[in-house]
């Protein structure tokens, strides 16, 4: 079987992608035992990127070339905007992070190179290098999420931040952006693989961010 234009950059940032993926960030999320510093620290950062994911997805809206896919970006941005901002809301109160503490945290290198990167496939205006970065931000996501075992952690912090990210509205939308990207990739190939390899170089730094701080 001929591999697909997102299988072939995957293979080729596999070494960064599979260190990602079985991170000690991503262990400790799934099996429940990561301490609620660490969490927050995350999170607090993670929930930086909305503003620039939104644009991102705006991009997405705009650079599509179909009108079905236009709708898959708009009800995604919708879930992004209400369930997914909601779950931050109520994980920063849990975990005993106000509004003032979260704004006094400067943003860590990796986050900062992520909104970067984000805003820059989306000032391209050019389709294979949103899917690029899309394709990394969340098929990496649901690689991830999808090694958890049940039980799940009893923690509605853990358990629903790998919930979020491997549920049937999110892997049908992590399928829709792989055949988005073997679709329209290949059309700009080289500028698809340079945003596609930054953003895996990016997730895994963010991740190692959790306990190098």
């Amino acid at each position: 079987m001929t591999e697909s234009f997102f299988e072939t950059l995957r293979r080729e940032c596999a070494t960064e992608w599979s260190a990602a993926v079985g991170h000690r960030f991503v262990r400790e999320v799934c099996d429940g035992s990561i301490a609620d510093a660490a969490m927050a620290r995350y999170l607090v950062q993670d929930h930086r990127f909305l503003d620039a994911f939104l644009t991102l997805l705006g991009a997405a809206i705009a650079s599509a070339d179909r009108f079905e896919s236009r709708l898959r970006f708009g009800r995604f941005a919708g879930m992004v905007s209400g369930e997914e901002n909601d779950y931050f809301l109520r994980a920063f109160a849990a975990l005993g992070v106000g509004e003032a503490d979260r704004a006094a945290i400067p943003d860590s290198a990796p986050t900062t190179g992520f909104q970067a990167l984000m805003r820059e496939a989306a000032e391209t205006r050019a389709y294979p290098a949103v899917l690029a970065v899309l394709n990394v931000a969340e098929g990496l996501y649901l690689d991830w999420a999808m090694r958890a075992t049940q039980p799940l952690p009893a923690n509605f912090v853990h358990a629903e931040w790998i919930t979020l990210h491997d549920n049937p509205f999110f892997r049908d939308f992590v399928g829709f952006l792989r055949d988005e990207f073997d679709r329209a990739g290949p059309e700009a190939a080289e500028q698809a693989r340079d945003f596609f390899r930054r953003a895996v170089t990016l997730e895994l730094a963010f991740f190692d961010y959790v306990f190098d701080a």
